[in-house]
């Protein structure tokens, strides 16, 4: 698999074109099934694929746990990203927590979890509202001198903060929602800082949590204990209204002649080298369908037809409940 760079020099890494996100595994999408999910671990080191991303909030820590245990059996180590911001609370609870402090305890768990020595690439979750974001990059600073960690990258933060906390310790890898469906770090200044500073950007949830694949048409699609059920785009109105762009992917897709998941992914792929897609799997076809947008001829002209389909801000429903909206850094 073709590799790319994510940020530049002595805070470059270099990753796989795609990279796997393991969130969906433990977490939010229902019921979990640990042995597929290590068939996929195993099918995705197979594929070519050698960026892992976790977080210590996926289940919490159940994520971290499945990889760590994965790793032990594996001869090869894939480059590992997770992330920390949210402290759980002994209620059930949780709460965004970039206290120093808490920055230099929550590596050591993952760094436990995972059974590594030193994490590749860091992120800081969510920015802290409570807490200047200079202090809290400098605590995870102190961490990649320490040699705990290779790394910094954070996830959800606005064009300024990217500026604040690049002027403290350069930031590798800026890790936000980005598909046809969600666009808005095309408009937002978010893409063109990160470019301008030299920070490459990580795509998560490319395919719009399932939604481009053209599986999702009703909530009923989705298992009853699936956490997107609550989500405003997964209601019936916003399923119904959104189908359009669906639809359009599907579209592009069979005229180009690849799935609409290789097709949603093929248009990621070409917004330029410093883009690396994370599309979450926990099933060994879903991995492999992503894999195949490696392949696929793809052109200017069918990203210009894609983009007819699914314009900025085409997109109806908040991308996350209210209660998590307010977590995002704007």
């Amino acid at each position: 698999m073709n590799s790319r760079t994510l940020g530049t020099g002595s805070a470059s890494l270099e990753v796989t074109a795609l990279g796997l996100g393991c969130m969906g595994m433990n977490f939010a999408y229902g019921k979990a099934d640990d042995v597929e999910s290590v068939r996929t671990l195993d099918a995705a080191m197979d594929a070519g694929i050698r960026l892992l991303d976790t977080s210590d909030s996926y289940g919490p820590f159940d994520n971290e746990e499945l990889i760590g245990g994965w790793l032990r059996n594996r001869a090869e180590r894939p480059t590992i990203a997770t992330k920390f911001g949210q402290e759980f609370l002994p209620d059930g609870g949780r709460r965004l927590n970039g206290r120093p402090e808490y920055a230099r305890k929550a590596v050591e768990g993952s760094l436990r979890r995972l059974g590594v020595d030193r994490i590749d690439l860091y992120y800081l979750h969510r920015v802290d509202p409570a807490v200047p974001v200079e202090e809290t990059w400098g605590a995870m600073s102190e961490l990649v001198t320490q040699g705990k960690v290779g790394c910094l990258g954070i996830s959800e933060a606005s064009a300024s903060t990217l500026q604040r906390i690049h002027a403290v310790h350069p930031v590798t890898a800026v890790q936000t929602e980005w598909s046809l469906w969600t666009r808005d770090v095309e408009t937002n200044g978010v893409l063109a800082t990160a470019r301008a500073l030299g920070i490459g950007f990580v795509a998560y949830s490319p395919l719009g949590r399932g939604y481009l694949t053209g599986a999702i048409r009703k909530p009923e699609d989705l298992a009853e204990d699936d956490g997107r059920r609550a989500w405003p785009r997964f209601s019936a109105e916003a399923l119904d209204a959104n189908r359009a762009i669906a639809d359009g992917v599907a579209d592009v897709a069979a005229r180009v002649g690849c799935t609409p998941a290789q097709a949603a992914l093929a248009w990621l792929l070409h917004q330029g080298d410093d883009v690396v897609p994370i599309p979450g799997s926990r099933k060994v076809s879903h991995l492999m369908d992503n894999v195949g947008a490696l392949n696929v001829h793809w052109t200017a002209r069918d990203s210009e037809v894609l983009e007819s389909y699914a314009p900025i801000g085409a997109a109806v429903g908040q991308r996350y409940p209210e209660a998590l909206m307010k977590s995002i850094d704007s």
